[in-house]
């Protein structure tokens, strides 16, 4: 099969290889699935869970890309929930091969039926993106209806999910980006935005949470924007500063299949609108991934173009 391949940590994105690899088997609880369609974050890179297994040990040549649409070819002894040729959408494990393959390993449980009226290119733009914004909201950040939500990089993949999100549960929503942004994140259900560049941060203080994507700077002075009792929440690593009087939470996105179905739902009903940016082919993702223009939404590879 064809596959995405990286074995050299320093060389970053550019150190990507388009191979040829043995299909793979599937294991007690796997299925085997067809991929159709894979998302990819850049910075996969970057993540440890890319370059050594659970033990510390070096696990190259791996294949990146954690989020697939894709239909069921093959079941492993002790699956359950699922049957062959069906179509369904997951997150691929941190440690295992990944998604820019035409087939994977996976494990039954991090998938969810994908309806058949959900395209496999938006089944594959959800996982991450999704799950990231439902679980920092509800699980970790415990948002209810009439709460206020600051989102940073409302105009991404993640943010323009967690405006959306917030916003259909009530929330009072504000997203920041830069003034080319503005648009965007307006339409993806902003009730105001912040130029990063232009407008004082400041001035959005006394929300109840804030869902950080950005880190640094943007991140410490976001900290000071948490009403007593709110909180904090980021994906890029732990808080480097922390609310006076809320709290601090980062966490890493776990498959959920009942969320994501939750969330495929609202894609198919029209309440959530996906964040796509570039469609490439498998033969040309290198070269997408590679590319110096900015990425406006989620990077989808689209496996059986």
């Amino acid at each position: 099969m064809k596959a995405i391949i990286v074995t050299d940590q320093t060389a970053g994105l550019a150190g990507m290889k388009l191979t040829e690899r043995p299909e793979p088997p599937a294991a007690i609880n796997d299925v085997i699935v067809q991929v159709h369609a894979s998302g990819f974050v850049p910075t996969e890179t970057d993540w440890p869970s890319t370059w050594i297994d659970r033990s510390g040990r070096d696990r190259t040549p791996s294949v990146p890309g954690h989020e697939l649409a894709g239909v069921v070819t093959a079941l492993g002894y002790g699956t359950t929930g699922l049957t062959l040729g069906q179509r369904v959408l997951g997150l691929a494990d941190w440690y295992r091969d990944g998604t820019l393959a035409e087939y994977i390993a996976i494990e039954a449980r991090n998938l969810a039926p994908l309806p058949g009226d959900v395209d496999f290119t938006v089944g594959a733009s959800l996982p991450i993106s999704g799950l990231t914004a439902w679980q920092g909201l509800f699980q970790h950040g415990h948002l209810q209806a009439g709460q206020s939500v600051l989102a940073h990089g409302a105009a991404g993949a993640v943010g323009s999910m967690v405006m959306q999100l917030a916003r259909e549960a009530g929330a009072y929503v504000i997203g920041t980006g830069r003034a080319a942004d503005r648009q965007k994140v307006l339409d993806f259900g902003a009730h105001e935005f912040v130029d990063l560049d232009q407008d004082a941060l400041e001035d959005a203080s006394g929300v109840d949470l804030v869902f950080d994507v950005i880190g640094g700077d943007i991140q410490k002075r976001s900290a000071g924007l948490v009403r007593t009792g709110g909180t904090l929440v980021t994906i890029v690593g732990p808080a480097e500063a922390r609310p006076t009087d809320g709290r601090a939470v980062d966490f890493v996105v776990e498959a959920d299949r009942i969320q994501l179905s939750e969330i495929v739902q609202r894609v198919r009903d029209g309440r959530l609108r996906t964040n796509i940016g570039n469609v490439s082919s498998l033969d040309k993702a290198v070269a997408t991934f590679n590319s110096t223009e900015r990425r406006a939404g989620k990077t989808v590879i689209d496996i059986r173009l």
